[in-house]
């Protein structure tokens, strides 16, 4: 009985799921340490405009950082996370999703300096520098999603990515309603939120061995990638088809995520400055709760996937998600009290449909051998929109701060009604295909 189940033990650590749960656990509990660090390095702020409150200059500072940091997270990452993909492609599955880890431990390491060296915080500017070289988030998400991909049938593919999505969701819950607690914890001779971040590290560091001595990558055979790259399964009554890349799908899968993720990223990268300025004005713990009301959207989504798509196709699922996240994000836009925040991330049940569909609409148009290439150019192109639309979001929070300050939120909520036109349109050339093929048959 115990060798079994130290056999399944040591099977499970070789799977991808503890490398997911690992590495959300240290990432929610750098999230929400890095936001207080922030908060609390911002205090003191001024700027020659005199007009400016001293709510309004913490305000600036903290939107200003992460306007820089935020940037050098997306944009370091473009080239090292594409020659990681290459690798993914060429049989080097493992090499997307370990070296980015190496990425996320020193990122951690940066910031615990800060607090224990009382550095500067323009620091975790090189910390970003450092992290994007690894590849960064888009190239271990990327990897991460290709061998779920890689794992399943073209009819599974949504399922299981949501499951992906819905593991990571429950880690950042947990890791999310711990971290405020943690950061709480008072060490005399370092400060406050170096247990906090010590044990983010740790767990990161935990991940990264996991991820280089256990973890088990499945290798293709040529012939198992040509199987797995038709658009659908083998069974009866389907016909496969052609292996060929569909350009115009891809260009209007790509469009759609990029102005969904332009909304999302836009209105969560302010909502970290907006939530600790008054009325809110948080607290640690409420910033851990807060992180972990986000992260019960993973198991919301989840369980959406789960039900709508008996009855629905994938664009249809996107179409839901999006529509979620446009009601909530705007209803955000008039929250004033703590109640009133959490009603409007209620509405954002399924806010996280549409991206994991996207990436498996996207996966079932190109073959598998480019499978890992294709999601990473994606992941390049959502990097390339946050050149844009982070300074945007940033400069018209800052402007509208004292008259309005949700209208960001409003500007995102218009921005995915927007996306919903390109997906729409793959809805239409997916029917006139499959009708297509049935003539054909017929």
């Amino acid at each position: 009985m115990a060798t079994n189940l130290c056999q399944s033990a040591f099977a499970l650590l070789r799977r991808i799921e503890p490398t997911l749960v690992l590495e959300q656990l240290g990432s929610s509990l750098f999230a929400t340490a890095l936001q207080m660090v922030v908060k609390d390095r911002s205090v003191n702020a001024t700027y020659p405009d005199a007009r400016l409150s001293e709510e309004a200059s913490q305000q600036r500072a903290m939107t200003d950082f992460y306007m820089t940091y935020d940037l050098l997270v997306r944009l370091v990452p473009i080239l090292p996370a594409l020659l990681l993909a290459r690798l993914g492609d060429r049989g080097w599955r493992r090499a997307p999703i370990a070296v980015p880890l190496c990425g996320y431990v020193l990122l951690s390491l940066a910031l615990l300096l800060v607090v224990v060296l009382r550095l500067p915080l323009q620091v975790m500017y090189a910390g970003a520098v450092v992290f994007g070289l690894s590849g960064g988030y888009g190239a271990y998400w990327s990897g991460v999603m290709t061998l779920a991909a890689l794992s399943s049938t073209a009819a599974e593919r949504s399922k299981v990515m949501m499951k992906v999505e819905l593991l990571y969701g429950i880690a950042g819950l947990v890791g999310s309603l711990a971290s405020g607690h943690l950061f709480l914890l008072y060490s005399s001779s370092l400060g406050t939120g170096t247990i906090l971040i010590a044990v983010g590290a740790l767990l990161q560091l935990l991940c990264l061995t996991q991820a280089t001595v256990l973890l088990q990558v499945k290798h293709e055979t040529p012939q198992e990638s040509e199987d797995t790259s038709r658009l659908l399964p083998d069974s009866p009554g389907e016909v496969p088809a052609p292996v060929e890349r569909n350009r115009v799908n891809v260009v209007l899968l790509v469009a759609t995520a990029v102005l969904y993720v332009a909304a999302v990223g836009g209105a969560v990268g302010i909502m970290d400055a907006f939530v600790l300025k008054e009325p809110l004005s948080w607290s640690a713990t409420q910033v851990g709760y807060g992180h972990a009301a986000g992260c019960v959207i993973f198991l919301t989504s989840f369980l959406g996937v789960a039900v709508f798509r008996r009855c629905v196709g994938d664009v249809a699922l996107i179409l839901i998600g999006m529509l979620s996240f446009a009601s909530g994000i705007y209803f955000m836009a008039f929250v004033r009290t703590t109640p009133m925040f959490y009603l409007a991330r209620s509405l954002n049940l399924f806010a996280l449909i549409p991206m994991p569909t996207i990436r498996s609409l996207l996966s079932q148009q190109v073959p598998a051998s480019s499978c890992g290439t294709t999601l990473t150019y994606l992941q390049i192109a959502l990097k390339f929109a946050g050149l844009a639309y982070i300074p945007a979001f940033t400069k018209i929070y800052q402007r509208t701060l004292d008259w309005f300050p949700g209208f960001v939120f409003t500007l995102s909520s218009v921005i995915t009604v927007l996306g919903m036109i390109p997906i729409s349109i793959v809805s239409c050339r997916l029917r006139q295909k499959q009708e297509y093929t049935r003539i054909q048959v017929v």
